[in-house]
């Protein structure tokens, strides 16, 4: 569920939701307000007005902003990570499995929620558990596509993991140009042409 749902499912102010349910309804609110005006700038009077709840009642889930936040980055770090996983293992084709990887960025920057900017343009990296978050989410997923890589051309760790990086930051990069720039380009088509651009490189280094 988006953070748009969570919220738009939110029900008047005093109405009883299950726990689950509230925890949810508050971490939509809180990436409606974080993304929209920035850790710093945001207040848990807002997240608390945005999600229709008293304050008391957003402390009873969350002690602070900063629990508040990292329940979301954890959230979507997990997401980001878990989609380029399904990407990798969606198919055995090697050049298939680099077109699913960028759309899997592609389309995690494209969310109308927003969350791509909690995870690669956070106004709080200087707090030591964000960057710990960030970093480990971008190195989980080079992880990930590294093992690919190592398996299909016999590199050493080291070699594949630093490809593997080079990717993911291609990919990253390129989709969140792509989204400041005006999606001049449909999604499946600038997904596909930097995952040519990908595999024209990833392709030069053959089994051994």
């Amino acid at each position: 569920m988006t953070a748009i749902e969570q919220t738009e499912a939110a029900r008047p102010r005093g109405t009883r939701l299950p726990r689950r349910a509230r925890r949810n309804q508050l971490l939509g609110a809180a990436q409606e307000v974080f993304v929209a005006q920035g850790y710093h700038a945001a207040a848990m009077d807002d997240i608390a007005d945005r999600a229709g709840v008293s304050k008391p009642v957003l402390y009873q889930h969350f002690p602070g902003k900063l629990d508040l936040y990292l329940a979301l980055l954890d959230q979507h770090c997990e997401a980001l990570l878990q989609a380029v996983r399904a990407a990798l293992a969606s198919t055995s084709d090697n050049k298939q499995r680099v077109a699913a990887t960028m759309d899997a960025y592609f389309g995690f920057v494209e969310d109308e929620g927003g969350a791509f900017r909690l995870v690669f343009e956070s106004d709080l990296t200087n707090e030591p558990a964000v960057r710990e978050r960030v970093d480990k989410v971008s190195l989980d997923c080079a992880e990930a596509v590294s093992e690919v890589i190592s398996e299909d051309t016999k590199l050493p760790a080291e070699q594949a993991m630093l490809l593997a990086v080079g990717l993911c930051g291609m990919a990253q990069i390129t989709a969140r140009y792509w989204l400041g720039a005006g999606q001049k380009i449909p999604r499946d088509a600038a997904a596909k042409l930097i995952a040519s651009l990908s595999w024209r490189g990833i392709a030069g280094f053959p089994m051994q």
